[in-house]
C-alpha cells in the first residue's frame, strides 16, 4: 500500500486554512456583536462573506488556467 505525501499535504493545508477561517469568522463575529452590537455583527458578516466570494474568485480562475495549461501541454 503506497501513501501519496504530496495529496496528505494539500489536504491537511487545506483544512488548516478552512478551519482557520472559520475560527476567525465565528470569533471575530462573536466579538463584534459583543462590542458593537447585531447591527455592526451583521455588517461584518456581509463584508466578510464579500472578502471570502473574491478570493474564491481568484482561486477558481487559478484553476481553470491550470487545467488549461494541462490540457495544451499534453497535446
Amino acid at each position: 500500500m503506497s501513501f501519496d505525501l504530496r495529496r496528505y499535504s494539500r489536504q491537511t493545508t487545506f483544512r488548516l486554512i478552512l478551519g482557520g477561517l472559520l475560527i476567525v469568522f465565528i470569533v471575530g463575529t462573536i466579538l463584534i456583536y459583543l462590542i458593537y452590537g447585531p447591527g455592526a455583527a451583521l455588517t461584518g458578516i456581509i463584508c466578510f462573506g464579500a472578502g471570502i466570494g473574491i478570493i474564491l474568485l481568484i482561486l477558481i480562475i487559478f484553476w481553470v488556467m491550470g487545467l488549461i495549461v494541462k490540457r495544451s501541454n499534453n497535446e
